[in-house]
């Protein structure tokens, strides 16, 4: 097909805004998906997404449409996810793409989410298309929504469309409206050989790792000797198809089209994503500008329950992170846990889908630690490392300086929740940056043009925060203390030194690593108090006094003994002298002694499993 035919365009939206719909409408008007074929979240293909109604991996799907003139277009949707998460999935799509539809609940605004990428796609010079989406509900304010797309973006009223996805009022226009904003793909004349931008890939046990491609320059045929010019690897593409949404083999993919290209490899670093394929015996001189290099915000560790599942779980984690590139891990050893692998994930849902995953496809069994986030660390003599494990610490003694990383937090709010918000921000050590109202008046208001805002205007709050506070519940309090209406995006900002610490918890003297945290002096105690408690009540009493103790350093901040399991030992005597009684409670009195300096004290899995939920939810 013409390139001047094709329009290559993804959805960004909030979570819940109706994304996955409006592309099951997309699919439904123009024939893609038969009737017979049809379910809901057509292009939301895994199990956990049907679940938890949200969108994990982008998908890419091919629609063939006819305009009223009987111009047939080939519209390239890329769907992407719309959790702050995975917001690397919607930056790897905007590279692929030309246009963008923009997605706004008409019943809950402009949200943070949407905001962080709009900005993206501005910032990768898309066009956007603006949509006002569930304007069949009776909650649904589109003038008001519409008002505050006009405010926040410049958008004009005339170019905003009204749709209800659900219903599939109004699909028409938005199909038009791709033809008509979306611009055709461009081709470099200066550049004739193929050039093939890599936005996303997946493993195939027969095929190898397959490359989802957006051909920016020449064409590429099944057969086609190819060159990946970031990892200098040669192979030949033994299929290219496209996906109808599922994938169907072609002869060749074109200027401007997306599809797909196996190639053969079995490790997904011999074919990366944002690499550029090109062709062996013609090659292109430069490549396409690759992707921002991924950096994975949250760490934890990830143990086999039983201890014998280690290496099929190193094998599942290969697997997983050929579909799933802001995937990282590496070993770990723990002395209380065994062998495991500490891994890096982008956020906290991330982890949560992460192991899920293994667990539901791989059929493992797995322990997480408490997460935690990556610190720098300035030694006494002068270097500078990155840490993401408590147990890579060096002593007290041997750090001059920890650095923590900060978040700026975006928070999209009503106006009568901005109070409770702010006091969230002030105990979870924030910084106050700058407030602006996204709209005057939202809703039916009394009085003239000139009142003071309603309770339902909307604000945007921008403020520092911690990477480490923002890690564990503050969006379930964002979202408690604002009745669910408030919404939150991040973006690392840069690492600050402050008053952090390793928590270390010793049981009969000895440190389990497992348990040690990095954490604000100023929580050091409370948290260490907190885990002692605990573990009193969750480890079995033994034949001696067991201490349990939280220290920072060499300093004890917190201890709790559990009492001796006692055994009445002058059961057996009916009478005699005192003194046989005395022999007999002195000897067991040495017997546990003896006892106390070589007995161990294990930790029982109940006990760690309950202790990693306490310390996530009181950190």
């Amino acid at each position: 097909m013409d390139s001047r035919s094709i329009r290559n365009f993804c959805i960004i939206a909030h979570i819940d805004h109706g994304k996955s719909t409006l592309a099951d409408r997309l699919l439904e008007y123009t024939g893609t998906v038969s009737g017979r074929a049809m379910t809901e979240q057509v292009l939301d293909q895994m199990e956990l997404e049907r679940e938890r109604g949200i969108t994990i991996k982008a998908q890419a799907v091919r629609m063939a449409y006819r305009d009223a003139d009987g111009q047939e277009y080939q519209l390239n949707l890329i769907d992407t996810p719309g959790h702050v998460d995975f917001s690397y999935e919607v930056s790897r799509s905007l590279g692929a793409c030309e246009g963008a539809l923009v997605v706004v609940d008409a019943t809950q605004g402009v949200e943070a989410q949407t905001l962080s990428n709009i900005y993206l796609a501005i910032e990768q010079g898309l066009t956007l298309v603006p949509i006002i989406n569930k304007i069949d509900l009776p909650m649904a304010q589109p003038d008001s929504v519409a008002e505050e797309m006009e405010q926040a973006f410049g958008f004009r009223r005339e170019e905003i469309l009204f749709v209800s996805a659900k219903e599939g009022t109004g699909v028409q226009s938005v199909l038009e409206a791709i033809v008509r904003e979306v611009p055709p793909p461009r081709e470099d004349s200066s550049e004739p050989s193929l050039r093939a931008l890599v936005f996303d890939s997946a493993y195939d046990p027969y095929k190898g790792v397959i490359a989802y491609v957006r051909i920016f320059d020449g064409r590429l045929r099944t057969g086609q000797a190819i060159r990946l010019m970031g990892s200098r690897r040669d192979t030949e593409a033994s299929e290219v198809g496209a996906f109808f949404p599922q994938m169907v083999k072609v002869d060749a993919l074109s200027t401007g089209e997306v599809g797909y290209v196996a190639t053969g490899f079995k490790d997904i670093r011999e074919a990366p994503v944002g690499d550029t394929i090109t062709g062996q015996d013609r090659q292109a001189r430069e490549p396409l500008p690759e992707f921002r290099p991924l950096k994975p915000m949250v760490f934890a560790g990830l143990y086999p329950s039983d201890g014998e599942s280690y290496t099929e779980l190193g094998e599942a984690l290969k697997k997983l992170q050929l579909s799933d590139a802001a995937l990282t891990f590496e070993r770990e050893t723990s002395v209380a846990l065994g062998f495991g692998y500490r891994c890096g994930f982008l956020g906290l849902l991330h982890m949560d889908i992460v192991q899920e995953r293994l667990e539901r496809e791989y059929d493992l069994s797995l322990l997480a630690t408490a997460p935690s986030v990556s610190y720098r660390v300035v030694t006494t003599d002068g270097q500078e490392t990155m840490l993401d494990s408590p147990a890579k610490f060096p002593p007290s003694q041997q750090i001059e300086q920890v650095m923590e990383p900060w978040l700026t937090v975006s928070i999209v709010t009503p106006n009568r929740y901005i109070g409770v918000i702010m006091d969230l921000i002030t105990t979870r050590r924030g910084e106050f940056q700058k407030m602006e109202y996204l709209q005057g008046q939202r809703g039916p208001t009394k009085g003239a043009d000139t009142a003071p805002p309603s309770s339902d205007a909307r604000v945007l709050l921008e403020t520092y925060l911690p990477l480490s506070e923002v890690l564990l519940d503050f969006y379930d309090q964002l979202k408690s203390r604002s009745q669910g209406y408030a919404s939150m995006d991040y973006t690392l900002e840069d690492y600050r030194a402050g008053p952090m610490v390793k928590l270390d918890v010793l049981v009969n003297n000895q440190p389990v690593d497992a348990l040690s945290m990095i954490i604000h002096r100023e929580r050091a105690v409370h948290q260490g108090r907190a885990l002692v408690e605990q573990l009193k009540k969750l480890i079995p009493r033994q034949l001696f006094d067991v201490p349990l103790q939280a220290a920072i350093g060499g300093r004890i901040i917190a201890r709790e003994n559990i009492r001796a399991q006692r055994k009445n030992v002058l059961a057996k005597c009916y009478g005699g002298d005192v003194t046989r009684k005395r022999k007999l409670l002195e000897k067991q009195a040495e017997g546990k002694k003896r006892l106390k300096r070589i007995g161990n004290v294990e930790v029982p899995q109940e006990a760690f499993l309950a202790v990693l939920k306490m310390e996530r939810s009181t950190r």
